[in-house]
């Protein structure tokens, strides 16, 4: 079983515990999704006792090994504090902690590098909206311009200011990240931004023109959805589901 320890600590607090368990099972859906099939890419969660600590995974480590006790510890300032000899990948320690940083009202932050997110994010005009699920999304989409890798301290800022009050972004000629209030907000923006990205990508493969939502249309549709959800977090049925989804793939993700 791969992890920095074989089992979580019996002294981890409940909140921490939790949060583990959470974005344990976030990669390991993630992977099951195809969203990443390589060691690299983050996801992170804010720890809800100790919100100055997060979790995340550690470089080399791929999605569908990480369980809840290989997780990395790290403060807001971006040092890693698990005892180990493994480290998260530097780019993303960069802007994944100055997100977290900046942005108290956040407890989570997905990035990833899925096929047609990056053909999206390589195209001209960027996200088109052309049916129903694509419309939760609507204005709620930045952009952040390609900069090299993500590793200069000066990048994080300017990828928080990008961002704004936004939940998805999408960074160009790179990849896709979301941020939500908690694991499953974030996972249920990040499933809405990949399904809009695929069905963009087929149907800009068809030989015809394809026909795009109304701007009226898909802001009304947004909002028909914003009302029904009200305050709560977005996707908190779905994200219920995946959990299970997690829990039938190997439960020893929790460990």
């Amino acid at each position: 079983m791969a992890g920095s320890i074989a089992t979580l600590h019996p002294e981890t607090g409940e909140g921490e515990r939790n949060a583990r368990i959470e974005l344990a099972a976030a990669f390991r859906v993630a992977h099951h999704l195809g969203w990443n099939l390589t060691a690299r890419n983050h996801i992170t969660a804010r720890i809800p006792d100790d919100p100055e600590h997060f979790l995340m995974n550690p470089l080399g480590e791929g999605w569908h090994e990480v369980t809840a006790s290989s997780l990395l510890k790290v403060n807001i300032d971006g040092t890693v504090v698990t005892e180990t000899d493994k480290a998260p990948g530097p780019a993303g320690l960069n802007f994944h902690s100055c997100i977290l940083r900046s942005k108290p009202e956040l407890a989570c932050s997905l990035h990833i590098h899925q096929e047609a997110g990056v053909i999206v994010s390589a195209t001209e005009g960027g996200l088109r909206f052309y049916d129903q699920s694509a419309c939760a999304l609507y204005g709620d989409v930045a952009y952040h311009e390609f900069e090299g890798l993500a590793e200069e301290d000066e990048e994080g800022p300017r990828i928080v200011a990008d961002i704004g009050d936004k939940h998805a972004l999408i960074m160009k000629n790179h990849g896709l990240l979301t941020v939500g209030r908690t694991v499953g907000e974030a996972f249920a923006y990040m499933q809405r931004l990949v399904t809009a990205c695929e069905l963009q990508t087929r149907l800009l493969a068809l030989n015809a023109k394809p026909r795009e939502l109304p701007d009226d249309i898909a802001r009304h549709t947004y909002d028909q959805m914003a009302a029904r959800r009200g305050n709560k977090p977005f996707g908190g049925h779905d994200w219920q589901m995946y959990m299970r989804l997690a829990d039938s793939l190997d439960p020893l993700y929790r460990d």
